[in-house]
């Protein structure tokens, strides 16, 4: 887990808008970890981690586009059921609050990468390392609970 650089930005709801910018940043040999797109009302918001933010950041200038950098949090996930809600079971034990979550669509050797804004940084990795070391191993999947155990209550 890490703390990355995250660019938010404000996308005209156009066609191709979106696509403009992913092929500047294609053509600048920029891989892009993970990305979420939402829609609002005007315009669309476009949220973004890459592997070299200050060359994304510069990619977008070039293209007359404003963005925000916030730091989030970027957790390698196994890509397998549960894996997620470890992640968030663990940050709500920890009483940290998950702002927006996203995740990238697939990685190395069958690895995810979470993407969390979180409400105290700082404390999400305190408390996501602690786990890490209490399973002396990388945070692990944990059974789902049964609900069929309290519908019997």
């Amino acid at each position: 887990m890490e703390t990355r650089k995250q660019l938010t930005v404000f996308l005209e709801n156009k066609p191709g808008r979106l696509a403009q910018i992913l092929l500047a940043m294609a053509q600048a040999k920029i891989n892009i970890v993970a990305l979420a797109v939402m829609d609002r009302q005007e315009q669309g918001v476009l949220r973004l981690v890459s592997e070299d933010a200050a060359a994304a950041r510069k990619v977008l200038q070039g293209l007359n586009q404003q963005c925000a950098t916030h730091d989030v949090l970027t957790v390698e996930l196994r890509n397998q059921p549960g894996a997620l809600a470890h992640v968030c079971e663990t940050l709500a034990g920890g009483h940290i609050n998950i702002d927006y979550a996203y995740c990238s669509s697939g990685g190395k050797n069958g690895k995810v990468y979470g993407i969390f804004k979180v409400s105290n940084l700082d404390k999400a990795q305190r408390v996501l390392n602690a786990a890490v070391n209490h399973n002396n191993r990388r945070i692990q999947v944990r059974p789902l609970r049964d609900q069929r155990v309290y519908r019997k209550m």
